[in-house]
């Protein structure tokens, strides 16, 4: 047997009602008869107990007699089965499991800080008890394997100096990085006949040795792109104004006045503070 099957055990009702007539018979009978016959239904009654189970809302019980698998109780209800079969309780409900934070290093060798958040179940009783040694511990530690491997794959960020163009990262990629996860932690713990129903990235950051470095090369990195959105807008507006003055004939403008023009209007729109107008009351020379 390598697999989980099914058992229909019998009804737990009957076997309670025949349990209590015996029980309650044998001890009223021996009060008034002081047979010691009625020791049997004593007996009897203890030998029926220990087979009544009961199987509450997504759980189940492993049966084993003598160390031999004889299959798994999923239905709900009160139930009889062997009195010598050794029952075993496992949940079958969704669990959530947030791992602790590790440092890892991502594709690029830095150092991060990652945690994941997983949601499972067991879907295979056979492969939870007796392919692993202990199912629960199982899931840790794979948990943490496949994040060690998954922060390995992927850079946590793209940067133009290094010459990157992932289209994957930790930090933005969060839709196809959990699908990742997912997947690397289904082929882990389907030896353990555990299902994974979601798995995702819970806390992501920078190492504390690297946070601050890597805070201010990421603001540069803003700077830079937006220093660079201004710049070519600023382009754009000059020419434009040159254009619209040459068109219009509003002022004929030589290529040193050209230039200083064009020095003056950069120096403005590219400034990160506001200008100071200066109120020529002579010519354009002085």
């Amino acid at each position: 047997m390598t697999q989980e099957k099914g058992l229909n055990p019998s009804n737990g009702y009957v076997m309670l009602f025949i349990f209590l007539i015996l029980f309650i018979g044998s001890i009223i009978g021996f009060a008034m008869f002081k047979s010691v016959w009625l020791g049997l239904s004593f007996l009897a009654a203890l030998i029926i107990l220990p087979g009544l189970i009961l199987v509450n809302p997504n759980e189940s019980r492993v049966l084993l007699l003598f160390g031999d698998y004889k299959g798994t109780v999923k239905k709900n209800g009160l139930f009889w089965v062997n009195p010598f079969y050794t029952k075993k309780k496992i949940s079958l409900r969704a669990r959530n499991f947030d791992s602790e934070r590790l440092k890892v290093n991502d594709k690029l060798g830095n150092p991060v800080m990652i945690s994941t958040i997983l949601v499972w179940r067991v879907m295979d009783t056979y492969k939870a008890s007796f392919d692993v040694n202990n199912f629960e511990n199982f899931v840790v530690v794979q948990t943490d394997a496949a994040v060690r491997k998954l922060a390995s794959l992927y850079p946590y960020d793209n940067f133009a100096d290094e010459g990157l163009d992932e289209d994957i990262t930790l930090r933005s990629s969060v839709n196809e990085v959990s699908e990742a996860l997912e997947k690397e932690l289904e082929e882990r713990l389907f030896i353990a006949g555990i299902e994974v129903l979601e798995a995702r990235i819970g806390y992501l950051a920078y190492a504390n040795e690297i946070a601050s470095a890597m805070l201010k090369r990421q603001q540069a990195t803003a700077i830079v792109a937006a220093r660079h959105k201004i710049v070519e807008g600023a382009v754009g507006m000059v020419e434009m104004a040159l254009n619209e003055l040459s068109r219009k004939e509003i002022v004929n403008l030589d290529d040193e006045r050209r230039a200083a023009m064009v020095s003056n209007l950069m120096v403005i729109l590219c400034g990160d503070k506001d200008a100071t107008p200066v109120v020529n009351a002579g010519t354009l020379n002085h």
